[in-house]
């Protein structure tokens, strides 16, 4: 049998990109620097109509000055975009559909514009691709969603740029490198340009211009929490999963999601984990930005390292000066990477622990409610059970064996299994219940015109649930039945409580599936506020030695 190739030019992409480049090659200035001014005609030259285009939007850090220009471009010369970016943060990220600039969306976080994406959707003024994790979407930069071109930000560049992306790099390597090396352009937004850099974290052959932008990037705190207004409530969650769950399984590794839960029990370590004697078994590893919240547990001895997603505002000094603790390098700050971070907290961390709006009686949460296309981040991906993982530890083993379905599913093989676990109040804010029959999530799907529901972490990954009422270890149940009802017996009186058997929750209470406060030997009395490490922010900067300094809006002393 005879094979005949294809007659093609195979460098098509290549020669693309240098003739955009050509065109742009007017508004250089030295090295690869482009004047501010210049940028929205830089962009008509070097975007085309249907192109892939990244903009850097982060957890923190945003591409803002770029993205404010993109939004300026001519709708008529650059329309029907693919905007393929893991955060969408700022009004400008949607203000490009809205202006025709832009048409078709693959996201992952969306936060504030949440509720501008559902009404974009339904106005047909936006074209959804998926709802995906970040380390899912940063998958697909590499198969099938390269950019075209890239807009991104870092914290410095010299002439020739190169750019050092400093404490909070997140996205950046991994939008670049998936850019660059399949023949896209990539600009990048700088606070400073500089003759010599601390360190080179991104070379300059991979990067085509360079602009200083006329105000450094945004960047939000969003992983400070005052321990001011962590409640009794939160501090009774904290000390349960701190014995029930971290003690009794003897967590080692783990992510703590955004949120005061997490915070109190970062809080809780170096006080009601000291009294359970569980220093050194216990907390030694985190994926995890730096947490203002975790400095007592460190300056304790609690914790062995952090590698960080991001970074946070006013934990520069901190971090730099706690080098065994946090992965810094030769220069003195940390660089986060947002890729090897998600990684991490899928393949190497034992547990994930974080909260949620709402769970329904299978297991099944989201924070994705009725008109609003949230997104989730990373926490699908620490969420859930990693089938690929081959390596074993204490916690992962002992999950395994207690899982109620383990002969039925895995025969004889041994397995682990990931910890994940949700902190849930029974009520929330403005008394909108926890739990619910149905997701919103079911109704934003129907509204959205969304193939599947946005569910942040099934039911079936789900092993734990804590809320005022007690623990579910779900992962004991045999069935769903049993899951069900674990559920509704630590639901409190929200509706899927009030559906709960009162001597079904009994026999499962007897079975260790459900424990109380009082199954766990807490005294409620004592589950208040004096327990936590640090009352305030105040607290914080003390236990730091200085060295956190707090953005102003937290500087409430």
């Amino acid at each position: 049998m005879e094979y005949k190739g294809i007659n093609r030019e195979w460098d098509t992409l290549k020669k693309d990109a240098l003739a955009r480049k050509k065109s742009a090659a007017q508004f250089l200035k030295e090295g690869k620097i482009v004047e501010a001014k210049d940028t929205v005609a830089l962009l008509e030259t070097v975007i085309k109509p249907f192109d892939k285009v990244n903009i850097e939007g982060n957890n923190q850090k945003q591409a803002d000055f770029l993205a404010k220009c993109l939004c300026e471009v001519n709708p008529e010369k650059i329309h029907d975009l693919h905007m393929v970016q893991s955060v969408l943060t700022l009004p400008e990220h949607l203000d490009v559909f809205e202006k025709g600039i832009a048409k078709k969306l693959d996201m992952s976080f969306s936060g504030p514009q949440a509720g501008r994406i559902a009404a974009f959707l339904q106005e047909g003024k936006l074209e959804l691709g998926a709802i995906h994790t970040n380390l899912e979407l940063y998958g697909r930069y590499f198969v099938d969603l390269t950019p075209r071109v890239a807009l991104v930000a870092a914290t410095m560049a010299d002439k020739d740029g190169n750019l050092f992306t400093g404490f909070s790099t997140e996205d950046t390597p991994a939008i670049v490198e998936a850019t660059k090396f399949r023949q896209g352009i990539v600009i990048a937004q700088v606070n400073e340009i500089v003759d010599k850099l601390p360190r080179v974290d991104i070379p300059s052959d991979w990067v085509d211009y360079v602009i200083l932008s006329p105000k450094p990037f945004y960047i939000e705190p969003l992983f400070t929490r005052d321990p001011a207004l962590i409640t009794d409530s939160q501090v009774l969650r904290g000390m349960m999963a701190i014995k029930g769950i971290y003690g009794e399984y003897k967590v080692e590794s783990m992510n703590h999601g955004i949120g005061f839960d997490t915070a109190a029990i970062e809080l809780l370590l170096p006080t009601y984990g000291e009294q359970l004697g569980l220093k050194g078994k216990i907390c030694k590893n985190f994926i995890l930005n730096p947490h203002p919240s975790l400095i007592p547990a460190i300056e304790c001895g609690w914790v062995e390292s952090v590698h960080c997603f991001g970074g946070e505002l006013g934990m520069e000094d901190y971090v730099a000066a706690r080098s065994d603790i946090f992965f810094v390098g030769p220069d003195g700050s940390m660089r986060s990477n947002r890729a090897f971070s998600q990684t991490a907290g899928h393949y190497a961390v034992d547990m994930f622990i974080g909260g949620t709006l709402q769970i329904d009686p299978y297991g099944n949460s989201s924070t994705a409610t009725a008109n609003r296309v949230a997104g989730f981040g990373g926490a699908p991906n620490m969420g859930c059970d990693p089938k690929g993982r081959r390596h074993s530890s204490g916690a992962w083993l002992k999950c395994g064996d207690e899982y109620g379905m383990n002969k039925a599913l895995w025969g004889s093989v041994r397995r682990g299994k990931r910890l994940v676990v949700q902190l849930q109040e029974t009520f929330r804010e403005k008394l909108a219940p926890g739990f619910v029959e149905e997701l919103d999530a079911f109704a934003l799907a129907k509204n959205a015109d969304l193939p599947i529901e946005p569910v942040m972490i099934y039911g079936d990954d789900l092993t734990h649930i804590v809320t005022e009422e007690g623990i579910a270890y779900l992962h004991k149940c045999e069935n769903m039945e049993e899951r069900t009802a674990a559920i509704r017996g630590i639901a409190g009186f929200t509706e899927v409580g009030l559906r709960a058997n009162p001597d079904q929750t009994k026999k499962l209470r007897e079975r260790g599936i459900i424990k109380t406060p009082e199954d766990l030997g807490i005294d409620i009395s004592k589950a208040n506020r004096s327990m936590l490490a640090a009352k305030n922010v105040h607290d914080l900067v003390k236990w730091s030695q200085g060295l956190y300094t707090p953005p102003a809006r937290f500087r409430n002393w």
